[in-house]
């Protein structure tokens, strides 16, 4: 794929003309099947189909799982996909090192938490995407990998990457690099575009006060946090129901949860659904819950706002502060108490909570993935940094 598309477009601008596509390795732990995929694999996803679109190659180097081919091209993209969870990055950096992804003009890394330091594999041009900082979450994996994956990500990062091109999601997330050492003038702030809403059959608001999650189901998403809110209203909403979607390895525990606290009739745990029902979920409920401890923009918050749906998150979860207006499209509260108290203050005002919702559906339209990759596009393209 790669050798003949730059052949075709060679042929087609004349022989001499240097503009030949780029080939653009995309380095990432999961793509958009892994079991494990969210938010980063569809952003990375909707970019690498607009950059394949336009005068690029694109081989996304990713880690395997079950059932996935070790190499195929799936709509253009061509897939690599060696190692796990962890040993993906040793094997990144041999392809590199090696060359066997063929000649390469430009890389995207992506940093969830542990980074791939492309740049001492490579000479080729390195742009870093951040999602957001892991301070928060490393403290889950342990307190050995804790210290080591923190120190990669805040200590030998920084340095290695020192003269990159940094790619920020929010506002947010470019602060927490800059606080690590990262040169403010290297970062561009690519929010993430609404993801492309398929055909569903229209579904009208639930009768009864229904909240919402689409979440992957591991614990620094603090999905018990929506669970014991549903308890804690139980009594002034009676009716009130929860629908969970999302898979990953915190469902059995989640689902205790919910049988410890007697809520198994009013908890409906979905697992992965296909995106048209997705929106049919979303559609249906009154407010949509994102209990995460840490999120870069997060983008089930837009996804709810397009439907018209506001969203209750943490003030403290980084890129939710951008996602959500406070008080306009949603509400965002500071510790668990005052999470279900806005809940509650949702479920009880009609008028706020559609009046929120329509500010959110209106909000969600300014934010497109062509936008997104143009500022991708310009910082693969741009000069190193000054300061480089």
């Amino acid at each position: 794929m790669l050798l003949s598309k730059r052949a075709r477009l060679g042929a087609s601008r004349g022989v001499s003309d240097p503009a030949t596509p780029k080939h653009v390795v995309v380095l990432n732990w999961r793509d958009s099947w892994h079991p494990e995929g969210g938010g980063s694999e569809l952003y990375l996803l909707q970019v690498a189909s607009r950059l394949v679109d336009g005068p690029r190659d694109v081989t996304m180097f990713t880690a395997r799982y079950p059932g996935a081919p070790k190499s195929e091209t799936v709509d253009g993209i061509r897939y690599i996909r060696r190692g796990k969870h962890l040993t993906v990055y040793l094997w990144a950096a041999y392809y590199l090192a090696t060359g066997r992804l063929g000649p390469i003009d430009q890389v995207i890394e992506v940093q969830n938490g542990m980074p791939f330091l492309a740049r001492l594999f490579t000479r080729a041009k390195v742009v870093v995407l951040v999602h957001h900082v892991h301070r928060e979450q490393w403290p889950v994996v342990g307190p050995v990998l804790e210290k080591i994956g923190w120190f990669m990500e805040s200590q030998v990062a920084p340095r290695v990457n020192r003269g990159n091109a940094y790619v920020a999601v929010s506002q947010s997330t470019a602060n927490e690099l800059i606080s690590l050492g990262v040169d403010a003038a290297a970062i561009h702030v690519a929010y993430n575009g609404m993801p492309p809403v398929p055909a569903f059959q229209p579904v009208p608001r639930d009768e009864h006060p229904s909240l919402v999650v689409l979440s992957r189901l591991v614990p620094h998403k603090q999905l018990e946090h929506a669970i014991h809110a549903l308890h804690d209203l139980r009594h002034d909403f009676a009716d009130a129901t929860l629908t969970v979607m999302g898979s990953g390895w915190w469902h059995d525990h989640l689902e205790q949860l919910t049988t410890e606290l007697g809520l198994r009739d009013r908890v409906r745990f979905l697992g992965h659904v296909d995106e048209s029902v997705k929106f049919q979920e979303l559609s249906r409920a009154w407010v949509h819950l994102m209990p995460s401890l840490k999120e870069g923009w997060g983008l089930s918050i837009v996804e709810a706002a397009h439907v018209g749906v506001p969203s209750v998150a943490y003030h403290s979860a980084g890129g939710v502060a951008e996602s959500i207006l406070d008080g306009v499209t949603g509400l965002l509260a500071h510790h668990p108490s005052d999470f279900t108290g806005s809940v509650r203050r949702l479920l009880e005002d009609q008028s706020l909570r559609e009046g929120m919702g329509t500010k959110a559906a209106l909000r969600s339209e300014q934010f497109t993935w062509e936008a997104t990759t143009a500022v991708i596009e310009k910082s693969l393209d741009a000069d190193q940094p000054a300061s480089a």
